[in-house]
Order: structure tokens, then C-alpha cells, then sequence
């Protein structure tokens, strides 16, 4: 099972080797992961760094886009995997396991979707990272997207055959329109309004630096929740409790450190 991992990056020459480097450690076979790199045209050393690492992209693409959302779009259009899974420039595959595990999910459930936990870190002083938040995502069930649940989308790996049939109304997979949750979009179109029933595996497969877009600053936090209610109105998919347990809920995540 060939699995492609997408990897966004602008300006990221501070983490994209670390991301790099949990993508060599892997024990999967080398021949069976794609890794595709999208740039947006970086003015820092990230090209640079990439370049200058052993373990090489299999494709790399470096020019301005959009936001990332555009750039998951180049990605998933690049794609040639069985499965696609999504590893950002300040993201680390857990485990040298992580996609061996992935695929043994898939082909054990038969589902054509799988997700599974994530924990948000910092980095210490002395380079290791303080784990912040854990999510854990527990099992699916529809009636859970009502009240703003949703897999933490770096730990969602879904079959290409799937991305080819849900689109966004502009035609493509991720909303460029969004800024902050095209992700959003794109899940409960895939949960809701196609019926995909994913495999939950309970593992953390991804570790996340804190300060992504969505969670840096007040302002980002403003605009996350407009976007999560335009959202949940487009997909009709609950009302407003939806929005406000999709919020609440992440408290828990601060206390959960298992």
C-alpha cells in the first residue's frame, strides 16, 4: 500500500528536518511512501535544508501559492499514493511505526479512512519537546459531528479514490475561500455528506508544535470560529451548540496526558 505524505512548508527552515527526519526513520519501505513537499516559495534556507539532506522528496515544488490550502490542493493533485496523509513543516510522525500502522489499519478494516490521536508540544530549551495537548479522538460516530467533533485532520489518512469524489464547490479538494478551516470542510463532507465511516486508531501518530495557524493569537482564534460557523451552517450539520462544544471540548485535551 503506497502512502503519500503531503507536506506543506513556507519559510520553515527551524522544524522541516525534523519532519524529514521522522519521515526517514520510518520503518515502512521506503518504495511504498511518496513524499511530496509543497513550497510556497520560501525566503528563508528551507529549500536549501531539504535539499541538502540524505533522504530526498520524491517530488518538490517551490513557488507562491495561495496559503496552504492551496498548497494541500497542488499536493493531493501530485499525489500517486494509495492513501494520502497530510505531515506539515512543524508536524513529526510519532512513532517510526506510525505508517506501518496506518496501513495495517487500513487493510485490516477494510474502511477507506483512518485517523488517530495527536499531542501538541514545545520545544524546550534543551531541543526536546514538552508535551501541551493530547487529543484523543476517540471512536466515530455520526451523531458526534452534531457537537463539533472531528479527528485532529494530520492523524486522517483517506484513499485517493475518495479525494477524486469530494470536491469543494471551486472544484477542488481543500476551499481556498477559507483560511483556517477548509479542514473542517473537507471532514464533514467526507463524514456527512459522502458517508465515509473511517477507522479510529487509537495511537498518536503525529506530534504538533504549538503556534499553528489556528491557534497563534486571538485574532486567529476569531477568525477559526467565523470560518467553523460558516462551516456548520454550509454543511448543515447542527447549529450553534455545535460550534460551542467543538470549542469546548478541547479543554480536556490540556488534561489528558496519557
Amino acid at each position: 500500500m503506497k502512502i503519500s505524505l503531503i507536506t506543506a512548508t513556507w519559510n520553515s527552515e527551524e522544524s522541516i528536518l525534523e519532519t524529514l527526519r521522522s519521515i526517514q526513520e520510518q520503518d515502512y519501505p521506503r518504495d511504498q511512501i511518496e513524499w511530496i513537499v509543497i513550497d510556497g516559495a520560501s525566503a528563508d534556507r528551507t529549500i536549501e535544508l531539504i535539499k541538502g539532506a540524505e533522504f530526498q522528496p520524491d517530488k518538490l515544488i517551490s513557488e507562491p501559492d495561495k496559503g496552504i490550502y492551496d498548497a494541500l490542493n497542488k499536493g493531493v493533485e501530485w499525489a500517486t499514493g494509495d492513501v494520502i496523509g497530510f505531515l506539515h513543516a512543524d508536524d513529526v510522525l510519532a512513532s517510526p511505526k506510525a505508517l506501518d500502522h496506518v496501513a495495517c489499519a487500513l487493510r485490516n478494516s477494510g474502511a477507506a479512512a483512518v485517523y488517530g490521536d495527536l499531542q501538541y508540544v514545545r520545544a524546550r530549551d534543551n531541543g526536546e519537546l514538552a508535551l501541551v495537548r493530547h487529543w484523543k479522538s476517540g471512536v466515530y460516530y455520526r451523531r458526534k459531528l452534531v457537537w463539533g467533533w472531528m479527528p485532529p485532520h494530520p492523524s486522517l489518512y483517506v484513499k485517493k479514490e475518495v479525494y477524486d469524489s469530494i470536491l469543494a464547490a471551486d472544484g477542488k479538494i481543500f476551499d481556498t475561500s477559507l483560511t483556517c478551516a477548509a479542514d473542517y470542510d473537507f471532514m464533514l463532507r467526507l463524514f456527512a455528506k459522502h458517508n465515509i465511516e473511517p477507522a479510529y486508531l487509537q495511537m498518536v501518530l503525529v506530534k504538533m508544535r504549538m503556534g499553528g495557524t489556528s491557534n497563534r493569537s486571538l485574532k486567529h482564534i476569531l477568525q477559526k470560529s467565523r470560518e467553523d460557523w460558516q462551516v456548520i451552517r454550509r454543511n448543515r450539520i447542527g447549529h450553534i451548540h455545535t460550534l460551542v462544544w467543538k470549542n469546548l471540548g478541547k479543554i480536556g485535551q490540556f488534561f489528558k496526558r496519557s
